[in-house]
């Protein structure tokens, strides 16, 4: 049977260690087609309506969403400094915005990202307190590599940014586990945290390594990295875990990754597991992955309050242990 309570608070967790340290909810939302592709008003009932059922965790980037007519990135970080400012909202809701793969010129693509300088870092950040309304980013991640930079400059810069508190939390997202190694090795040496967040993509369902994702950028989480994170306690933020509608939608078939027999065995797991609670497969992913080992957070992205309320409502149901045995012997 089901168990799940519109009504009640979402689950919360813990991001970060030390003073630094915040307690989220267990669900983030993304912003990153807010102002974008969603209009203001959508946008802002969205972000009412996560706030409003006890979300506290929202996600951004500088570069959202360059790729669209028009579009410079920035957009979604004013957005949310717009809403900030109309709502009154402070500390109690923790933002995380992204930098190093904003174009530098318009109509340009990652080929010519701004990069993880020094320079770079501090004048993206600056940018991004400015359009957020900010003094300080609750959680700053490199949204991407940069092997054109030293990975002791870009480090030095974002603990710098940390120490400075123009920054909260550090994290990385895309990035190569041994380099989160070795920049987090660098920052202890110093007597810094340094990343503590990690942002992948990553979902119930697996796909082949030998076939590259179709989404630019895209990082799959790979069991490596999933062991990291749980060996050091790190929080792994899961971006796309609904596969962009891959679960529900025909019109959103599966890319080519995902394209082997794995595939099958797990969704029929989804699915037996979708018909003895009641909830739909997005929920049903929603769900396992909160109950994950690392600590898994996921990040959702709509365009309707109703996709909202179908994501809420996962965030809070509960897997026995029967179903989430079920779906870990799928293969």
């Amino acid at each position: 049977m089901v168990r799940m309570n519109g009504t009640t608070p979402l689950p919360r967790t813990i991001i970060g260690s030390g003073p630094a340290a915040r307690e989220v909810s267990a669900l983030c939302l993304g912003a990153m087609i807010l102002g974008v592709t969603v209009d203001e008003p959508t946008s802002f009932a969205i972000l009412d309506r996560f706030v409003a059922a006890g979300g506290t965790f929202i996600d951004t980037a500088n570069n959202y969403a360059f790729w669209v007519d028009g579009g410079r990135g920035g957009e979604s970080e004013a957005l949310l400094g717009r809403w900030r400012a109309a709502r009154g909202i402070t500390d109690e809701v923790v933002i995380a915005t992204k930098l190093g793969a904003r174009p530098r010129t318009a109509g340009r693509g990652l080929e010519d990202a701004e990069g993880l300088s020094a320079a770079a870092v501090r004048a993206a950040a600056a940018e991004s307190r400015a359009r957020l309304g900010v003094d300080r980013l609750d959680l700053l991640y490199t949204h991407i590599e940069d092997r054109s930079v030293p990975l002791a400059e870009t480090v030095d810069a974002l603990d710098a940014l940390a120490a400075d508190g123009d920054a909260g939390l550090l994290g990385a997202s895309n990035h190569a586990v041994w380099r989160v190694e070795r920049a987090r090795a660098r920052s202890a040496a110093a007597g810094r945290p340094g990343y503590e967040v990690l942002q992948y993509r990553y979902s119930y369902l697996r796909p082949r390594a030998d076939i590259a994702l179709p989404e630019s950028a895209h990082v799959h989480a790979t069991a490596e990295l999933l062991d990291y994170a749980r060996e050091e306690d790190l929080t792994l933020v899961a971006y796309t875990p609904l596969l962009s509608g891959g679960y529900t939608r025909s019109d959103r078939p599966l890319s080519a990754p995902y394209d082997h027999p794995g595939t099958a065995r797990r969704l029929a797991a989804l699915d037996e597991v979708a018909r003895a609670t009641g909830a739909t497969r997005n929920q049903v992913v929603l769900a396992w992955l909160m109950g994950h080992d690392p600590r898994v957070v996921p990040l959702v992205g709509v365009s309707s309050v109703a996709q909202l309320d179908e994501a809420l409502d996962g965030a809070r149901l509960e897997l026995t242990a029967d179903q989430r045995g079920v779906l870990d012997r799928a293969g």
